[in-house]
């Protein structure tokens, strides 16, 4: 039986970044995007300290920033309330809840994977 290679979503002689799935490892790649976006589908809205107590390793700074490329990203959205002490919350927009699904398969994986060098 002749197996023909399964098409991929990148193709070759196409450069990765220029792909779709190029496009959303830069939206939700590096160690900590990831993360975030676990603790705001399981929480809905989280200031910034509780999302840091949250993650736990992560710095201020690097939080910051993964923060601010999140929301230029459209996936976190950044509620500012204008009180003293100011109060800022972070949720996900839609485009950000749209990546459940992706995060969904990534458990089910896990799951199914996890213990795979135990049998």
């Amino acid at each position: 039986m002749h197996n023909e290679p399964e098409e991929t979503c990148v193709p070759k002689g196409i450069v990765l970044k220029d792909t779709g799935f190029g496009y959303t490892l830069s939206v939700i790649g590096g160690k900590y995007k990831m993360v975030i976006l676990y603790w705001l589908l399981e929480n809905k809205v989280m200031r910034f300290n509780e999302l840091k107590r949250s993650i736990g390793s992560i710095s201020f700074k690097t939080l910051s920033v993964m923060l601010k490329e999140m929301e230029a990203d459209g996936i976190v959205v950044r509620k500012e309330y204008p009180q003293i002490p100011p109060k800022v919350e972070y949720s996900l927009s839609d485009r950000g809840s749209s990546l459940l699904p992706i995060l969904n398969m990534m458990c089910d994986w896990g799951e199914m994977n996890q213990n795979a060098d135990e049998k």
